[in-house]
């Protein structure tokens, strides 16, 4: 049986992201997420303005005037969220670390899929695949979903984002949307990200914490990797090694900046000190754009 702090948490993220859901996020997320393509369902007479492309010759030659076809869209989706566990997630500075932020934001993904009646699943990753939940409909689904990420207990700390992609390719295979959430520190897996989202939609979410960018002025401080457990003291107080430990962010950001365009691959940076509504509305926006 969960903790009643735990089931308290969870509570409160599921009325807080059903709400956002409900009154910001449905109508764009269906309007971005196309299904897989069109399905016949009927003939009908012809009509003035009809596209003549769409004529059915071979019923139009039976009863000797234009009939054409009518096609629904197959709407169904499978959102897959592949999300990063391993221990650089516990870091934060603002007022929540970089994991409960993850764990919103597969919130509204996932009660933004179930409202359109998508499925969604769940991939949960660090150097290995510590957990995988199939694709399901429903509000309990969820809720499980929003347990896991927020409270799974991963066997091992750093992270391989080339692992995650190669089971998601082995695991799911017809074209689904997946949302992959990490903090990206990680390296060699550019080639199979950019075989991932030829076969599916891939939208990279990078959830990054201000001192992560830029360090403050307090002195001698020691840092320490939380996924190798490797230490370092620096002196804060001197400016060169606040620019330079800044011009190295600003690098690594813009090198994944640049893998992100090279592989046509849509991405959302999420600051741990700001909300998570505008970047998300504001990819939802842009994003809706391409398909008018």
């Amino acid at each position: 049986m969960l903790p009643k702090e735990i089931i308290r948490k969870v509570r409160r993220i599921e009325i807080t992201t059903k709400r956002l859901v409900n009154d910001v996020f449905s109508g764009e997320y269906h309007s971005i997420f196309k299904g897989r393509g069109m399905e016949f369902e009927e003939v009908r007479e012809y009509q003035p303005g009809d596209d003549i492309r769409i004529i059915d010759w071979n019923v139009t030659a039976r009863y000797g005037h234009p009939f054409v076809k009518r096609f629904t869209e197959e709407r169904e989706l499978t959102v897959v969220l592949l999300v990063d566990a391993s221990s650089s997630g516990e870091f934060g500075t603002a007022q929540r670390m970089k994991g409960e932020i993850a764990a919103e934001l597969c919130s509204v993904l996932a009660f933004s899929a179930i409202k359109n009646n998508d499925k969604v699943g769940m991939i949960i990753f660090t150097d290995k695949i510590e957990k995988y939940v199939p694709p399901k409909k429903g509000s309990s689904h969820v809720l499980r979903l929003i347990r896991e990420v927020l409270y799974f207990k991963p066997e091992h700390q750093r992270t391989d984002i080339n692992c995650a992609l190669e089971f998601l390719g082995r695991i799911i295979k017809r074209r689904c949307v997946v949302f992959l959430v990490s903090d990206f520190l990680s390296s060699g897996f550019e080639k199979m990200l950019s075989i991932a989202n030829k076969r599916h939609d891939v939208i990279a979410i990078k959830i990054v914490d201000p001192r992560e960018i830029e360090l403050p002025n307090v002195g001698f401080i020691e840092l320490e990797d939380s996924e190798t457990g490797e230490q370092i003291l620096i002196d804060t107080k001197d400016p060169r090694v606040r620019k330079s430990f800044q011009d190295y962010a600003i690098s690594q950001q813009g090198n994944l900046d640049m893998t992100f365009r090279s592989i046509d691959l849509d991405s959302i940076q999420i600051l741990t000190d700001r909300s998570y509504v505008e970047p998300l509305m504001a990819f939802f926006k842009a994003r809706a754009k391409r398909f008018r």
